[in-house]
């Protein structure tokens, strides 16, 4: 076999036990998904029908908004998934087994590939959940079969580059507390963008900020494409910065990885 085919196999036992301790512990899985839930069900019932009437467009009230606020959920639900990556790197790293695997004759790669893979899949279930959710309560997307492509392929840019970060988080973490808390920003960006509300109502300072941040071009172009509504540069500058996070995130989680001890 060759060292990829090698690598490519002790990845795939790696995602296993990852996948294994998302079965066996699904409390963290449980959780990921209700922190959305909760959230589309208060800002469509509890603000809807006052931030909708706000939009314009052909449908007013809560029709319209839940329209305009489920793109921005769903980066919720992803930045939710970075918490669950970030906590479940900070338990291996804090009792020892990355240690262990560190000296056992496997490819030393695997060892994030299982946590990087693991993670996405149970964020993606966390997203296909919420989405099944908002359609129940009204979300209703005019995307074409090209366009619903493009829309999961950027969820899934996304969710890589952030969960890239989220396992450097996790390695520097010196508890399992620590590493809940760190990603927390990533939580914080949909509501300071345009998940929520346009971004022309904020004030002229947290409006420039919530133009030139990341999420917001991300959920623009994520709601262009489900909705039909203009993209613009929007598409180009969601990429980019997708790109970067997770370059930025793969590259210091594996300095991270080459500097951390064995046993």
């Amino acid at each position: 076999m060759t060292t990829l085919s090698y690598a490519a196999k002790d990845s795939a036992t790696m995602l296993r036990r990852s996948l294994r301790h998302i079965v066996r512990y699904p409390s963290m899985t449980i959780t990921l998904i209700a922190l959305p839930l909760v959230f589309l069900l208060l800002f469509v019932y509890v603000f809807g029908g006052t931030l909708g009437s706000g939009l314009g467009g052909e449908s007013v009230g809560r029709a319209a908004y839940v329209n305009y606020v489920t793109p921005g959920i769903l980066l919720l639900a992803i930045a939710g998934g970075a918490t669950g990556t970030a906590v479940s790197v900070a338990t291996d790293m804090t009792e020892g087994i990355v240690a262990r695997f560190r000296t056992m004759r496997i490819s030393q790669s695997s060892v994030l590939t299982g946590h990087v893979l693991g993670s996405m899949i149970q964020t993606a279930l966390c997203v296909v959940v919420v989405l099944g959710a908002a359609v129940a309560i009204g979300f209703r997307p005019t995307a074409s079969p090209v366009e619903w492509v493009a829309a999961l392929g950027l969820l899934a840019l996304i969710t890589l580059a952030l969960t890239w970060i989220s396992v450097a988080l996790g390695m520097i973490s010196k508890s399992v507390e620590t590493a809940s808390n760190l990603p927390t920003p990533f939580a914080l960006l949909p509501f300071l963008g345009s998940g929520f509300v346009p971004t022309d109502s904020m004030p002229t300072v947290l409006r420039w900020f919530a133009e030139y941040q990341p999420f917001t071009p991300i959920i623009e172009t994520l709601r262009g494409l489900l909705l039909g509504s203009a993209i613009g540069s929007s598409a180009v500058v969601a990429i980019g910065w997708s790109f970067a996070i997770g370059l930025a995130g793969f590259f210091w989680a594996r300095a991270l990885f080459r500097k951390s001890p064995a046993v």
